[in-house]
């Protein structure tokens, strides 16, 4: 048998290797910055090597401008000594293609940035004009003996689609989650394996078609952006491109049908998730197709404060998340689900399993991919300088990035005045915007119950003096324990009353 024909010496293998590992990595772990620390040794610019705790931008960094340009020399290099019996060793064919892939990825990268913000800001059309020339690059790089093969026939499209995706998850990643505490930074590269997997590259052979296969549940306390989370998972997800209509199969801006159901009376969650017929309850004067019907492959439906519903409605969608198929509220025919069910619950699912509340079964199937977000005070105590680039945010939002860091000085002076360093922020990031709106229309901020500095002192005074009446100590009383309890069905059953006077209370 013939000998494989070598295409690199060594110091350039070395160089092919280390990328072939860095484009498997995830770029939110450490593992992703020693390849690149290894593919360029001496020439690697630490200052740069944070460049995956900040937002995608236009800036440049000159490590990855480096790499890219080590990468179009070799695979340049390559292509001119490449057999025409294609017989290049596994190695080398696999540190050929992590080369020309990154290449692909980084030469088109603006473009593709300036197609997802256009379209995130409702400016964007449906074509993509820039293909022709990725598609000629692609098939220039990758049409060589031995590797177009291996590759496949659908190659530029899904090069496209893949680039397109990654690019995607970078920027849904950093709009839902701000803040570069550790705490954030292993959320981030956890929600990247959500969308990926810990192995990219069998992901991009095939496993990209069958995410939808794998649900995921969110947990964490209320106010951590549990559907922040699930929103970046759903509108990261793989959206193949049709060359002949210059546009992707789905619009990825509508990729996310969120439901909560703890909103919803049974009947309702039913008929919003798998339709009904006509006459199956009062009310359904005709037939209505639900989320599960009209949702597409590359859709996810979210299901927040899962730990709400009753055993009969998880018995259904256990159905779903075995066998993909549903019936309509007053249906007898199947339907099937191509999508893809995110839940989110601040519940603690297996005690309520133990206390039967939650079905085991149902559980498992829902938990192949679990997540858990930080609270702010885990956020804050890991980084205890992250609390003005939150206030930030928030305010920039609210006010506007000109009057932001004004704001941002004088709102963190009145929380080290008033609330103090330690303050435990029970509401978490929700507590958080909500202190930000009350300094910005009231120049203050009271949390609600004994939770602030002195906030306990105050409360026993003003019960000692009898200076509440009882519907308002009612009221403040479940106030606080819905601030904790995080839905309206946990506050009545921790305070064993029905919700109808919870959410009167509340009003």
């Amino acid at each position: 048998m013939k000998p494989a024909n070598s295409l690199f010496n060594a110091p350039d293998r070395r160089f092919a290797d280390a990328m072939h590992r860095m484009n498997a990595s995830n770029p939110f772990l450490p593992e992703r910055i020693a390849a690149e620390r290894a593919a360029l040794g001496a020439e690697f610019q630490e200052h740069e090597a944070d460049w995956n705790t900040r937002p995608p931008n236009s800036l440049p960094n000159p490590n990855a401008d480096r790499l890219t340009e080590r990468c179009a020399e070799l695979t340049e290099r390559a292509r001119a000594v490449w057999p025409k019996d294609g017989r290049v060793s596994r190695e080398e064919m696999e540190g050929y293609e992590a080369m020309a892939g990154f290449w692909i990825y980084q030469t088109y990268a603006a473009r593709f940035d300036a197609f997802i913000l256009a379209a995130l800001e409702g400016r964007g059309g449906e074509r993509v004009e820039f293909y022709p020339a990725f598609r000629q690059d692609v098939e220039k790089l990758f049409t060589l003996p031995g590797l177009g093969e291996r590759i496949g026939p659908q190659l530029a499209p899904h090069v496209f689609a893949s680039a397109f995706q990654i690019r995607r998850a970078f920027h849904n990643i950093f709009r839902s989650l701000v803040g570069g505490s550790a705490p954030m930074a292993r959320l981030r590269a956890a929600i990247w394996q959500s969308i990926f997997t810990h192995d990219l590259l069998r992901y991009r052979r095939g496993l990209h078609a069958r995410m939808g296969d794998f649900s995921t549940l969110i947990t964490g306390p209320s106010g951590t952006g549990k559907e922040l989370v699930a929103r970046a998972i759903a509108l990261s997800r793989y959206v193949p491109y049709e060359p002949k209509r210059a546009a992707f199969t789905h619009d990825f801006t509508a990729g996310f049908f969120p439901l909560n159901l703890a909103a919803l009376s049974p009947t309702l969650i039913e008929s919003e998730l798998f339709g009904h017929r006509r006459g199956a309850f009062t009310g359904a004067l005709a037939d209505r197709a639900g989320w599960m019907e009209v949702c597409p492959p590359t859709v996810a439906v979210f299901l927040d404060e899962i730990g709400e519903v009753g055993t009969d409605i998880q018995v259904k969608l256990l159905r779903v998340l075995q066998a993909r198929t549903f019936q309509p509220l007053g249906g007898t025919d199947s339907r099937r689900f191509e999508g893809k069910i995110i839940a989110a619950t601040n519940r603690d699912l297996p005690a309520e399993i133990r206390a039967g509340r939650f079905r085991e079964d149902f559980y498992y199937r829902l938990c192949s991919d679990l997540l858990t977000t930080p609270s702010l005070r885990e956020q804050l105590d890991a980084a205890p300088d992250e609390l003005p680039t939150l206030l930030n945010h928030i305010a920039g939002r609210l006010l506007g990035e000109d009057e932001a860091a004004g704001f941002t000085k004088d709102a963190l002076a009145w929380i080290e005045r008033h609330l103090g360093a330690s303050y435990p922020w029970p509401g978490n990031f929700r507590e958080l915007e909500q202190c930000v709106r009350n300094l910005v229309l009231r120049g203050d901020y009271r949390p609600a119950g004994p939770l602030a500095r002195g906030g306990a002192e105050d409360w026993n005074a003003l019960i000692e003096s009898g200076a509440l009446t009882a519907e308002e100590l009612l009221r403040r009383y479940t106030r606080i324990v819905h601030a904790q309890a995080g839905s309206i069905e946990e506050t009545a059953r921790r305070l064993d009353l029905d919700r109808r006077t919870v959410k009167a209370r509340l009003a």
